[in-house]
């Protein structure tokens, strides 16, 4: 297998990504060979990419086997394309490889999809996916010197494990996004290799990388979860929002020309299709440069530059300048007297190109809000158009729009001021509480990240000029993962409710989540309140933990009420006893209450070893 170079590129939140390592100019070469070619040389990490994704549950030894299978493949058909099997799609030649694989349909339980043909065999396969790894083993780590001679004495295989390892793990990011990963972490494990210190080198060089591919693929799962969920209206609601910012020069009619290449190309990036995603990408950048001077002026040196360096460049450029004739408000939508019959002839496009005029002249509003106002604009025309004076009603669009936004504000306002107010560790509690008590049916893994993501949202947006925008997005993108990718995911109803009703407006919705009242909480975790004293010796990273499995108890008030009991007696001296429910309560207030309360019942019930950490 040759070598890998590709330096990839995330573009407006990660919404592109190109993949092509070419000595080239794009305007010298025709993009659908060299993305074949490319699609050629890596064909046994895109096949390890689908395999580990589609059945996570693989071992190396049985990916390895398959790529060997996809290579005697490749080299066949490159010997001769006429035979019969090289005229299938790769995706659909894979699957089927899959299948054959002797006994392991069976044994990791998917053998009811290699039963279906076309499509609904590939949906059978998506469906197949877990967003929670947690069933998986811990991922390997070696120690640096160890790893570093690994990849001397086998680079290939090497690579292959890092790449398998990742993909299972991260079973929906496109496959774009997963080569520019094990791109990065073999550039930087060359670097690090040749380092005297090299545990920091790889602590300090990796961080980078695991944020991007975080980030990839928080963005990449909400994006296709709008999809699946809500279909390819909102996904291209959503890349109008975006593309319209960044590009405020941009025409609405090569606007939609260029989202017939996007949108379009989440078909296959979404269902795992690998081979579609990469040719899906590189038509989109090939479109974006192709068209540059009607797109933007920001990007004219980056699309001269080689196709691995443009996407870097494109995606550093600043969004371009606002046009200096466009007015502060497109009076057409809000002032005409002919709106109604606008929006009957056509009431698809005629949203759209009310979206991105909006979106183009508001670069300081998050991509959730800009589609909020979009929905507020067609709900009045919905009204106004059924009054006998529409324009008298429509006029005042405006306030609604305004409206919406300080309502989005103050949410937002009241969010940072929480961050503020609690500091990052107690705020971090006080997610993982809330988030369990509106989805304790999730396991504590997830609350965890998801708690932490919460916390990640506000300490990196809330003291940024852009605040609003910033925090409405990311924090947007943490319900993308609480609602998940898939459309049959179920939490419980309100939950469920907020995340299928209404893409835009699912975080306000989630604003007015109780507790579910409904959920039977489990039986006592036996040994969850054992307090050994190997407690006191826990590193950090473990303690932290222990402290962040807190039980899912019936998640409402009257917990402290039903649970009030005192201590049992000689507890403060007993540091192994299973305290059961009192400790089901008191692990709750130290949790959610001030360290001085901590203090306060550590000192006055436990006398153990865990109250000296607080």
């Amino acid at each position: 297998m040759k070598q890998l170079k590709l330096t990839g590129f995330v573009i407006f939140l990660f919404f592109l990504t190109e993949s092509l390592t070419l000595s080239t100019k794009p305007q010298d070469v025709d993009d659908v060979s060299i993305t074949q070619k490319f699609i050629q040389e890596n064909v046994g990490y895109i096949t390890i990419i689908i395999f580990a994704q589609y059945i996570q549950e693989a071992s190396f030894e049985e990916v390895e086997t398959l790529v060997k299978t996809m290579t005697e493949y490749r080299d066949k058909c490159l010997a001769d394309m006429t035979l019969p099997e090289c005229s299938e799609l790769a995706n659909d030649v894979l699957l089927e490889n899959i299948c054959a694989l002797e006994g392991l349909p069976q044994k990791h339980n998917f053998s009811h999809c290699c039963s279906k043909v076309d499509l609904e065999k590939k949906l059978c396969f998506f469906h197949h996916k877990k967003a929670d790894v947690g069933f998986l083993p811990p991922l390997p780590t070696l120690d640096p010197e160890e790893k570093c001679q690994t990849y001397k004495n086998n680079r290939e295989s090497f690579l292959n494990n890092y790449i398998y390892e990742v993909s299972r793990r991260n079973p929906f990011v496109f496959a774009p996004t997963l080569l520019t990963v094990a791109a990065r972490f073999e550039e930087m494990t060359k670097t690090c290799c040749e380092e005297q210190d090299k545990a920091n080198c790889f602590r300090t060089k990796a961080e980078p990388v695991i944020q991007y591919l975080k980030a990839s693929s928080s963005f990449q799962k909400n994006v296709c979860g709008a999809l699946i969920k809500f279909g390819l209206q909102v996904l291209e609601s959503i890349n109008i929002a975006i593309l319209s910012q960044k590009f405020p020069k941009i025409e609405f009619k090569e606007l939609t020309s260029l989202l017939e290449d996007v949108s379009s190309k989440y078909d296959g990036c979404c269902e795992g299709d690998a081979v579609q995603c990469i040719r899906g990408r590189s038509k989109v950048m090939s479109h974006i440069c192709l068209k540059q001077d009607s797109i933007s002026s920001k990007i004219k040196e980056c699309c001269e530059k080689k196709i691995p360096e443009r996407g870097e460049c494109i995606i550093s450029s600043n969004k371009d300048d606002r046009p200096k004739d466009l007015s502060l408000r497109e009076a057409k939508f809000t002032e005409s007297e002919n709106v109604c019959e606008e929006r009957d002839a056509n009431q698809t496009s005629f949203m759209a190109e009310f979206l991105y005029e909006y979106s183009r002249r508001h670069p300081e509003l998050s991509t959730p809000e800009l589609l909020r106002i979009a929905g507020v604009y067609e709900d009045l025309l919905k009204e106004c158009c059924h009054t006998e004076n529409p324009p008298d009603c429509y006029r005042h669009a405006e306030h609604r729009f305004n409206e919406t936004t300080e309502k989005s504000l103050k949410i937002v306002q009241r969010e940072c001021e929480r961050s503020q107010n609690l500091g990052k560790e107690d705020l971090k509690y006080y997610y993982l509480i809330k988030l369990t008590k509106i989805a304790p049916q999730l396991s504590t893994e997830e609350l965890t990240f998801l708690g932490k993501e919460m916390v990640t949202a506000l300490t990196t947006c809330c003291t940024l000029s852009e605040e609003f925008a910033c925090v409405d997005n990311l924090m947007d993108l943490v319900l993308g993962e609480l609602c998940g990718i898939n459309e049959n995911r179920n939490i419980n109803p309100d939950v469920d409710h907020c995340c299928k009703t209404n893409f835009a407006f699912r975080r306000s919705c989630f604003e007015g989540l109780e507790a579910d009242k409904a959920y039977v909480p489990p039986s006592t975790f036996q040994g969850l309140f054992t307090f050994h004293t190997d407690l006191c010796q826990a590193h950090k990273e473990e303690l932290q933990r222990k402290k962040d499995r807190a039980p899912k108890w019936q998640p409402n008030a009257r917990l402290l009420e039903k649970y009030k009991v005192k201590p049992a007696k000689g507890c403060g001296e007993k540091r192994n006893t299973d305290l059961t429910c009192f400790l089901s309560v008191l692990w709750w207030i130290l949790l959610s209450e001030k360290n001085t309360m901590k203090r306060f019942f550590c000192n006055l019930y436990l006398k153990s070893c865990y109250c000296s950490k607080q």
